[in-house]
């Protein structure tokens, strides 16, 4: 057998990788992040956040150079590729680090929502914000924990297609009770896990009082909440006869030939016959977990558990959004009247706050981020510095008014993670309704105040007035007038204007069109108005 190495060289490639190799790149990783390593693998290296991995893969040979050559950073070869290398390594450990710590869940964390008591639209707003916070925090699962005895119909629609458009895989646990709305709902969740003494079903539609609907409304009711459910099932790959039968009670269900439940009655399933097999197949759940951590494990749900409970002010929050175009009206006039008065008081106090109410209220409505509310801070700010700080520059003022604008309507509208940031032209309808009706609002009542405002004794109490009245005061001579001929001298530059000593009074003046150094000597050559022209003297 041949050698083509020597021992030397072999002990060096062991001991001593040249700094263009996988070797050398993975010694100088666990020397450097040793804590924060979880594995190393031949062409890998894997970090630990909590429960999160983040690996760094090594796809050629030279995986220093490859990692730098990926993020742009190249330079020279050798020992510059891998310096930026472990640079941007290090940029990456503790960029991994801190989006643990300011998340506050891990991606892979599994949220659990409880869904108690009356489904109304406050519990839609509730579930609307939290299933887009992990839509955001990449979960591995939304879990709904559901114990109500039904509620409003279109909350539960509302609800079933927020469901439904979510990439989280979405779970519904019945702990103990899913009728009526509850179990529609139920029906649009990508799996059902049921506590061993639950029920779930009954879900005819009924007036709010629990009395039946009139013989019209029943047909046109069951048959449209008929679509959506059987809709829902189909989706999830479940029988779209239960959601049928869970509605109208003349339907009757059979499996397979079997008899499950006959006409006249409204199917409602124990958790023993939601699980129970039929060809194969089970009827209706998933799995029965007499808890919740039993239901994570049935579902092989291993992440952080993440328990979000309502915040207390999704009723208000639903109230504000109702209220949105009062709101941004209020905070319109009020800030009008503001910009009459001297100084900052009440009023601006009270368009902040109406300002302030739209957006936080769309934002625990879970329609807005905060970026809405930013979009608008950054046009406001653009529109006072056209106003008071650089008057005419024209730009920042139009730039200032459309982002303004923008924040307002992109706060209205329902926007989902990893939609385009500017939402469609059928999520805008609403939205620009709204803020049309506010315009229109807004300029009547100012228009009115324009004409109002300044004859009450409100306004002339906050105003100064423009005529001053009569009192004692002083003689004053006869007002100095400029001669033609005389002279003076700059005290200013003249560009072309500016002021000069005239016969020992200070005075405006202007020049020909020249440009004159303080400190020239000046000559009166004419007077027009209120406009003395010199020119230099001699």
């Amino acid at each position: 057998m041949r050698c083509f190495l020597s021992e030397e060289a072999i002990k060096n490639a062991i001991f001593q990788p040249p700094e263009t190799t996988r070797a050398f790149f993975r010694g100088r990783a666990v020397a450097r992040f040793s804590r924060e390593i979880s594995s190393i693998q031949w062409d890998e290296v894997t970090f630990q956040c909590g429960e999160i991995p983040s690996g760094v893969t090594l796809r050629q040979p030279m995986g220093a150079l490859v990692l730098a050559t990926i993020l742009g950073l190249r330079g020279r070869r050798g020992r510059r590729d891998y310096a930026g290398a472990m640079r941007i390594l290090s940029f990456l450990g503790v960029w991994v680090l801190l989006m643990c710590v300011v998340a506050g869940a891990t991606p892979g964390a599994v949220y659990v929502v409880p869904l108690k008591g009356d489904v109304s639209d406050a519990q839609f707003v509730f579930l609307r914000r939290t299933l887009k916070a992990a839509e955001r925090a990449d979960a591995s699962a939304f879990v709904l924990e559901m114990d109500t005895n039904g509620g409003a119909v279109e909350a539960a629609v509302e609800i079933m297609n927020a469901l439904g458009r979510t990439p989280v895989p979405t779970v519904v646990y019945v702990n103990t009770r899913a009728l009526s709305a509850g179990a529609l709902i139920s029906l649009a969740a990508g799996r059902i896990y049921m506590a061993p003494t639950a029920v779930m079903g009954a879900a005819a539609p009924v007036l709010e009082g629990g009395g039946d609907l009139s013989e019209t409304m029943r047909e046109k009711t069951v048959s449209a909440i008929s679509a959506i459910a059987r809709a829902a099932a189909e989706r999830n790959g479940r029988n779209p006869d239960i959601a049928d039968a869970f509605i109208d009670k003349r339907k009757e269900l059979r499996v397979g030939g079997e008899l499950i439940d006959g006409p006249d009655s409204l199917l409602t399933l124990s958790a023993q016959e939601a699980v129970r097999e039929h060809g194969g197949k089970r009827l209706l759940a998933d799995g029965v977990g007499a808890s919740l951590e039993e239901v994570l494990a049935l579902a092989g749900l291993k992440g952080s558990v993440v328990r979000v409970e309502p915040a207390g002010f999704e009723r208000a929050a639903l109230w504000i959004t109702s209220l949105a175009p009062l709101l941004l009206m209020g905070g319109i006039v009020f800030g009008f009247i503001e910009s009459k008065i001297p100084g900052f008081g009440f009023f601006g106090i009270l368009s902040i706050t109406c300002f302030g109410l739209f957006f936080a209220g769309h934002h625990l409505a879970g329609l807005a981020g905060w970026e809405a509310a930013a979009l608008f801070a950054v046009g406001i700010a653009l529109v006072v510095g056209e106003l008071w700080l650089h008057p005419g520059t024209v730009v920042p003022g139009v730039l200032g008014v459309f982002l303004a604008v923008g924040g307002m309507v992109l706060a209205m509208a329902d926007r989902w993670p990893g939609e385009p940031f500017w939402p469609s032209e059928g999520a805008l309808v609403r939205p620009l309704f709204q803020f049309g009706a506010a315009m229109i609002g807004s300029v009547i009542v100012v228009a009115v105040l324009v004409r109002v405002l300044p004859r009450t004794r409100f306004y002339s109490a906050m105003v100064l007035s423009e005529v001053v009245p009569m009192g004692p005061g002083v003689e004053v001579g006869p007002a100095w007038r400029a001669v033609i001929g005389s002279t003076g001298v700059a005290l200013t530059t003249l560009r072309p204007s500016g002021k000069a000593s005239l016969g020992g009074h200070t005075a405006d003046v202007v020049s020909q069109g020249e440009f004159l150094d303080a400190g020239t000597r000046l000559r009166v050559v004419r007077i027009e108005g209120s406009h003395v022209v010199v020119e230099r003297e001699g």
